[in-house]
């Protein structure tokens, strides 16, 4: 008698088929943050997601946060972080800090995992290559957020040769600078989704700590799960996009006018998110087209 269990399985990998073909062979890009960086289980589940999806033949391009080390890291020299309208205060002893971490420890980190799973990653800092190009943020009421960087230019060139050659490309968000001899901080989710412009991705896949757009941000059962971008600004005068969802749903809304297919703010803190986003007909998250 065929054992039920197996027979599920079985099920569940035919109704992947048709996913598997839809994206094989197309780039997706995958902001790699939050909690599934730091709980163990939760990494492990998106490691095995990657690599499963570049194995059948998904190009999975990981671009990659690294909040609580830095945090850690500035505990540790007795420094207190600073967050300006969300975004980390990034002076000069802090950029130090923030290229050591992003660029060294997560990212090879990053890349150790993967091959631990059985896939090929190499690690790329936005400097490698010119990839991510920027200049001194700056906005309307002139706050100085110190070395956080806005990006200005984005050359995929050195991604596109890590994506041909066979290995998935672990990027992390430090930028060189245009307008200074210095590099810049860069908010992940953005950097994430003008790579995806650059690549032509099929999808970008924000992973963050909530489960998508929520009509009330008290109760996770009013998920939004589709979002037309001419949608959003309605969406932002009722205020059902306030406060942090702005800026992610912004990056959303740009890959979309730019070429990207489909963008998704999706919760991070599910197992295996990604293929069920991907690879499901239930999907997760909210998705923007």
């Amino acid at each position: 008698m065929l054992n039920l269990d197996a027979e599920v399985k079985a099920s569940v990998l035919v109704e992947a088929l048709p996913y598997i073909q839809d994206y094989s062979g197309q780039t997706v890009v995958v902001k790699y943050g939050g909690n599934a960086m730091i709980n163990e289980d939760l990494k492990d589940a998106v490691i095995h997601d990657i690599v499963l999806l570049h194995l059948v033949g998904v190009r999975v391009v990981v671009v990659h946060g690294g909040g609580p080390e830095i945090t850690d890291m500035l505990q540790k020299i007795g420094k207190e972080s600073r967050f300006v309208n969300g975004l980390r205060y990034t002076d000069r002893e802090t950029m130090d800090i923030v290229q050591m971490i992003l660029c060294g420890k997560v990212n090879k980190d990053l890349v150790g995992l993967l091959r631990k799973a059985g896939g090929r990653g190499i690690g790329l800092g936005g400097m490698d290559g010119g990839l991510f190009q920027a200049k001194r943020l700056t906005d309307r009421e002139g706050t100085d957020y110190g070395y956080v960087g806005e990006i200005c230019e984005v050359d995929p060139t050195a991604v596109v040769d890590v994506l041909e050659k066979g290995y998935i490309p672990v990027v992390s968000t430090v930028a060189q600078g245009i307008d200074d001899d210095t590099c810049y901080n860069i908010n992940a989710d953005t950097a994430a989704a003008k790579l995806a412009i650059a690549l032509r991705a099929k999808k970008l896949i924000l992973l963050t700590d909530v489960r998508g757009l929520l009509r009330d941000p008290k109760d996770e059962g009013t998920l939004i799960h589709r979002v037309k971008v001419s949608e959003v600004p309605a969406l932002i005068k009722e205020g059902i996009i306030s406060g942090g969802m702005i800026p992610k749903v912004d990056c959303c809304v740009e890959a979309i006018r730019k070429g990207v297919e489909r963008a998704n703010i999706q919760d991070g803190r599910v197992k295996h998110s990604i293929l069920i986003e991907l690879l499901s007909k239930v999907g997760i998250g909210t998705m923007f087209s």
